[in-house]
């Protein structure tokens, strides 16, 4: 395998499949086949989610909701699909542990670095829940984060695009993708790949960037290998 140990980034929305909001248990079982398939391989795998699918604490807050009790709200919402991905994993025999920066004792584990990276080690997925612990922070901060943290090769971040754009390929039949592109391109052309404070973290630290479309089966596999599967954002 090209990257040993990765950290997959998965929107809140993606699991909701074709549904309103919610989970979709199909959508759901498709991605822990297809994480078993690279643990299989050796990947070390570790798992943000994000909790839009749930409650979106910025959307909380533009309807009067206070922003920081919002934002917890948040961030209870990623434990909540942490706990459902940990099941379907688990389904398909997969070991794993989810770690919360919200200590949650009788549900997850407390994030402790050097805990995770030994789970990583014995081939144990680790999904890491309630975003950095701190309102105000996106779960793109948080993957960004506990990539660095983890010592992760590469951060892969699962959408329903295949890539980045110009522009909304969904809005503009125009829009071309990219293969490569560099940080400061991407800032220059005030692309959305990530929130602006989780992107500048990721380029300090040299950590690349891959955006792909993990809604298509065999694409995490593709791209753990090595093949040139959506867009990668490197220096």
């Amino acid at each position: 395998m090209y990257y040993k140990r990765i950290l997959l980034k998965l929107s809140g929305e993606a699991l909701m499949g074709d549904q309103q909001y919610g989970i979709d248990p199909v959508r759901l079982k498709e991605y822990a086949h297809e994480i078993k398939q690279i643990i299989n391989k050796g990947v070390e795998v570790a798992i943000v989610i994000g909790g839009g699918n749930i409650f979106r604490g910025l959307s909380g807050a533009s309807s009067g909701m206070d922003r920081v009790q919002g934002d917890h709200m948040g961030m209870l919402a990623t434990v909540i699909n942490g706990l459902a991905l940990q099941s379907a994993l688990e389904n398909e025999e997969v070991a794993t542990r989810l770690q919360s920066a919200i200590n949650i004792n009788e549900v997850a584990e407390p994030f402790i670095r050097r805990k995770a990276i030994r789970h990583l080690e014995k081939g144990r997925v680790v999904i890491f829940g309630g975003g950095t612990g701190n309102p105000y922070f996106t779960t793109d901060s948080a993957a960004v984060l506990r990539a660095i943290e983890i010592g992760a090769d590469v951060i892969l971040k699962g959408t329903r695009v295949d890539g980045i754009y110009t522009s909304d390929p969904e809005k503009d039949k125009l829009a071309t993708k990219f293969d490569f592109i560099s940080f400061e391109d991407v800032l220059q052309k005030g692309l959305k790949v990530m929130d602006t404070t989780a992107f500048t973290l990721s380029q300090e630290n040299e950590l690349p960037i891959i955006v792909f479309d993990m809604n298509t089966k065999g694409n995490l596999l593709k791209v753990v290998s090595g093949e040139k599967i959506g867009t990668k954002v490197n220096l």
